[in-house]
């Protein structure tokens, strides 16, 4: 039997230039985190391909992009659930470095009031979307590419009402760490961002906050006084891609708010 000795991980430049030239595909990228993680991209340089089902808030998070000189990003309106549609975009986008998945949502529902089939999308979302787009984007990236998923505060801090998204959250972080291992031998990183309370137009829906003051007041409770910009979120995930001794890792960004 003979055997193949892999050559290791890549080393890498740490931000800002480790990220210049590369591409970068962010699944759910027309709104919230991912947009903001767009921005940040391509202020260090990237080349941004954002994926999103609606047409029109597509076309408005381009136009947000595009406004900064010399920014390169372009759109592809997608489902990123579908796996197929998945290996679509990738195809039209060519070279991809690392891809970043932030669609999903949290539905709500007592267990003893709320059949299966009325959570079943937002679990199928949360669980089979990242595993469609993991299998279509590894085969596809270089040695030293990555994968970051979107992982969420409620894992560990659960709340009534919820219990079915917060096992497919769950099932995001153990995805996390068998493809971490699973996808090595191709040097590839998978990495998971776990998000505590961050204000974007989905978690003030989710949680009911009608206006600023109202997002005021649910950060008061928290460590730091206030809920998490996008920006800081974002942040998070375009470190996971820069770092290449880091994979088969759940961050926790949550403003201390698993402590409080």
């Amino acid at each position: 039997m003979t055997t193949t000795t892999l050559a290791p991980m890549p080393t890498g430049s740490p931000l800002p230039t480790a990220l210049k030239g590369r591409t970068v595909m962010i699944i759910g990228g027309s709104s919230g985190i991912g947009l903001a993680a767009g921005a940040l991209l391509t202020s260090v340089g990237a080349r941004v391909a954002l994926v999103a089902r609606d047409p029109g808030r597509l076309e408005a998070a381009l136009d947000h992009l595009r406004a900064t000189p010399g920014a390169s990003a372009l759109g592809i309106s997608a489902d990123g659930n579908d796996e197929s549609e998945v290996e679509r975009a990738l195809d039209q986008v060519g070279e991809v470095d690392h891809v970043l998945v932030t669609a999903g949502s949290i539905s709500g529902g007592a267990l003893l009031d709320t059949p299966r089939d009325q959570v079943a999308a937002a679990v199928d979302g949360r669980i089979w979307g990242p595993y469609g787009v993991a299998r279509a984007a590894a085969p596809r990236l270089p040695a030293g590419g990555s994968i970051t998923l979107t992982s969420g505060l409620y894992l560990v801090r659960p709340v009534p009402g919820a219990a079915a998204s917060i096992a497919g959250i769950g099932a995001v972080e153990a995805l996390t760490k068998a493809l971490a291992v699973e996808l090595a031998p191709r040097r590839l990183r998978v990495n998971a961002v776990r998000y505590g309370a961050i204000d974007t137009p989905l978690s003030r829906a989710v949680m009911g906050l009608a206006d600023d003051a109202a997002v005021a007041a649910a950060g008061q409770g928290l460590l730091i006084g206030r809920l998490g910009t996008a920006q800081e979120a974002a942040s998070a995930a375009l470190f996971l891609m820069a770092n290449n001794l880091i994979t088969g890792t759940v961050l926790s960004v949550d403003g201390g708010q698993a402590l409080a």
